[in-house]
């Protein structure tokens, strides 16, 4: 652990971090015979407010109703528990190691809502692509190459192709 100069919290060593993570998804592999992911408890969490709110779409839906209505429960997928777990550890992370506070991060060139407006669009969009390419970063890119996928590779090529084309279009309001 490496104490910040700039706030006394502390902060993990990243190739420590990446160990950890594999060793996490191998667990993952081993323990349920699935890798991780998180943006299908995101469309699972959807398609349960939606079976909620309007039960006849649903029925109606060839979508929906692969995932929701009837006999199927969106709300007991595995995805769903590892989501909260990760929320979980992340609220526990920040009480132990004093970094739970409620600020936003950003350059001193922008504003804290331009920066949460931004943070919303990109999250958007991210999670509109992580389901066209049915799984997210973790989902798709990483348990995909953990197991040799080769549309796993092409994955992760995008998504850090994109991030960089991206961080260099917009890097004015962070440098």
């Amino acid at each position: 652990m490496k104490k910040s100069k700039y706030d006394g919290s502390f902060y993990l060593n990243p190739y420590l971090g990446g160990v950890i993570l594999g060793i996490a998804l191998l667990l993952a592999f081993y323990i349920s015979g699935r890798g991780l992911g998180a943006s299908g408890a995101v469309k699972n969490t959807v398609a349960a407010t939606v079976n909620i709110i309007a039960p006849e779409h649903v029925a109606n839906s060839s979508y929906y109703c692969q995932f929701a209505g009837g006999d199927n429960k969106p709300m007991n997928n595995w995805l769903i528990y590892e989501v909260l777990g990760v929320l979980a550890g992340a609220f526990l992370s920040g009480i132990v190691f004093n970094r739970l506070k409620f600020k936003v991060e950003h350059s001193p060139k922008i504003t804290s809502r331009r920066r949460l407006v931004f943070a919303l669009l990109g999250g958007l969009v991210f999670g509109f692509g992580a389901q066209l390419a049915r799984g997210c970063t973790s989902g798709a890119a990483l348990s995909g190459m953990a197991v040799l996928s080769f549309g796993g590779y092409i994955t992760m090529i995008a998504i850090f192709g994109t991030a960089f084309i991206a961080a260099w279009v917009f890097r004015k309001n962070w440098i």
